[in-house]
């Protein structure tokens, strides 16, 4: 009975902490003066970077820059005091344009707030279910793909803004029927909507090159609306489209609710939390990646899930960790939380007092801002390796890039999971052809005096140089807990061995892990080191961006233990995880 209260207590301790946000822990380390100014300087200069963003993102869902930075104030706020991620910054993002502008469109406004709200639930129970984990199980190709695609479709939608089109008709959602629309209306182009699209542009690639730290975006809108004032141009602004933005803050208000709407906005709710999910999460990654730092995937999910619903509540859109404005929250030296929840103070702040001058902000601006973003979007160095890698890796990346642009995200993103795992069967039952005596699961053995060698306590006396064994195939469904495991321990060494001679083969998310590990050994000077590589598989990482220098390749352990200098090259035995 002891033992039964004892195991439930340590369950219970065990729950609190997967999902104590990371602002509570950061309080607990003597949070201090000098780390607030590094969060309030932080938060000043991301509010600038999403300032422009919230309210295109908005306008381009077919919402007003009112609620994009309504969204971007709660979203902000709640994702950064609940969440399992010190740098995560949330808002809308670019990602939801297509499913937001395609709901607004067949429910309405309001429908868009339950669907909003229903979307919340489903990730506070996904997070509480501890799902987040199997959200790293998508293929690396079909996340590259899917993210390409919403950014076509992104910049399809602001070509309208970008060249001052007059269309014969209202504009379609669907790739296909839009661009025959926009193609018959080229005669219409307005040569000063157009000019000023391009100098919008051309001040933020400028302003990036030259001066990479000043905000570019925010420059260029605030140039251009200047201009547009002093010439008095006739284009469309904030002011002329949507009459300006309110300088106060809605009251929240429960959108109409009933059971047919309930079941309408089901799949639509699904999409949302499926998406956010995973665009969150694989924000707080990169975040783990530039600092070094491991968030808590769960514990995200139940604060972006708590944003959701009172952005619904207060009339805002999608709330999810944006990947921009996380990273350059990080690069601005943010300490903790109070960076994110600083970042929503001034955009209220911006609401409350400077809410008319938004109304001089041309849409072409705007819509000059989002055509960078679109772009930016676009991870053009992994589609060229991914094509490059291998056929397979190129037929699943294509395939849900095809289907994200031209058909559906669900769609594509199921479509993409099924090839990706028809990939991986493919592949294994050719290893099993070549490797008929590796079996999936090893094999308990007796002892053999013969074969064994024996044990050397001292192998685990230097803390400071570690060997990991990787057993079976490493591929997307191992990817994350292999790669969290080698996280830790590279915290903790000097020199990390990682030994490939029991590993047949590995995939493209894989490899990604691996060339995030590699890149992180570099920012910390650990020496990585793989081991029983064969030259198959050393083509296949080169492929994939993971060469040397990022890592050095020996071809068994005791060979790289000789290329350590004298005093390192006694071995900690780390029993390896097996990833198929």
């Amino acid at each position: 009975m002891n033992r039964q209260s004892s195991s439930r207590t340590a369950s219970r301790q065990r729950f609190v902490e997967l999902f104590t946000p990371k602002l509570v822990t950061i309080l607990q380390e003597h949070y201090g003066l000098a780390q607030f100014r590094s969060d309030l300087l932080a938060g000043l200069t991301v509010a600038i970077v999403a300032l422009p963003l919230s309210m295109a993102i908005a306008i381009a869902s077919g919402a007003s820059p009112a609620q994009g930075l309504y969204t971007a104030v709660i979203g902000g706020f709640l994702v950064s005091a609940l969440g399992g991620s010190r740098f995560q910054i949330g808002g809308p993002a670019g990602a939801f344009i297509v499913l937001v502008a395609t709901t607004v469109q067949l429910h309405g406004m309001q429908g868009l707030f339950l669907a909003t709200i229903m979307s919340g639930v489903f990730l506070m129970l996904a997070g509480y279910l501890q799902l987040g984990s199997y959200i790293k199980f998508i293929p690396y190709p079909v996340t590259i793909g899917f993210t390409a695609g919403i950014a076509v479709i992104i910049f399809a939608s602001q070509i309208k803004e970008l060249l001052g089109l007059t269309l014969d008709g209202p504009e379609p959602g669907a790739l296909l029927e839009k661009l025959p629309l926009i193609w018959h209306s080229l005669p219409t182009v307005d040569i000063t909507t157009l000019c000023l699209s391009l100098l919008t542009i051309g001040i933020i690639v400028v302003l990036k090159q030259l001066r990479p730290q000043w905000p570019g975006m925010l420059i260029a809108i605030v140039a251009t609306s200047i201009l547009t004032a002093l010439l008095k141009l006739p284009l469309s602004t904030i002011g002329t489209a949507f009459g300006g933005i309110p300088n106060s803050f809605p009251v929240p208000a429960m959108p109409e609710v009933s059971l047919g709407k309930l079941i309408d906005l089901l799949p639509v709710a699904l999409s949302f939390a499926l998406l956010g999910s995973i665009e969150s999460l694989l924000s707080a990654v990169v975040a783990d990646g530039m600092t070094g730092r491991r968030h808590r995937s769960n514990c995200e999910l139940v604060a972006q899930g708590i944003a959701n619903i009172a952005s619904g509540f207060f009339g805002g859109i999608c709330v999810t960790g944006t990947i921009a404005r996380t990273a350059t929250n990080v690069r601005v030296g943010a300490h903790g939380p109070v960076a994110g929840m600083m970042h929503a103070v001034f955009l209220l702040l911006f609401i409350l007092l400077a809410a008319p001058v938004a109304s001089y902000i041309p849409l072409a601006s705007l819509a000059g801002v989002l055509a960078i973003v679109a772009w930016n979007m676009i991870e053009k160095h992994a589609i060229a390796m991914l094509l490059r890698a291998s056929r397979g890796d190129a037929a699943v990346l294509l395939a849900t890039l095809s289907l994200t642009i031209f058909r559906d995200l669900m769609e594509a993103i199921i479509v993409g999971f099924a090839l990706g795992s028809v990939l991986f069967i493919h592949r294994m039952s050719r290893t099993t052809a070549i490797s008929t005596h590796r079996p999936w699961v090893e094999e308990d053995q007796a002892d053999d005096a013969e074969v064994r060698k024996p044990y050397d306590e001292a192998l685990a006396s230097n803390p400071e140089v570690v060997v990991f064994r990787i057993t079976g195939v490493f591929f997307f469904g191992a990817a994350g807990s292999i790669g969290t495991v080698l996280d830790e321990i590279a915290d903790g060494c000097k020199v990390l061995i990682v030994d490939f001679t029991e590993v047949p083969f590995i995939d493209s998310t894989a490899a990604n892990t691996l060339e995030g590990l590699a890149a992180k050994s570099q920012r910390r000077g650990l020496q990585l080191v793989f081991t029983g590589v064969s030259s198959e598989l050393v083509e296949q990482l080169a492929s994939y961006g993971v060469h040397e220098p990022m890592v050095a390749f020996s071809r068994s352990i005791e060979q790289a233990l000789q290329a350590i200098p004298q005093g390192d090259e006694r071995l900690p035995e780390v029993t390896g995880l097996a990833a198929g």
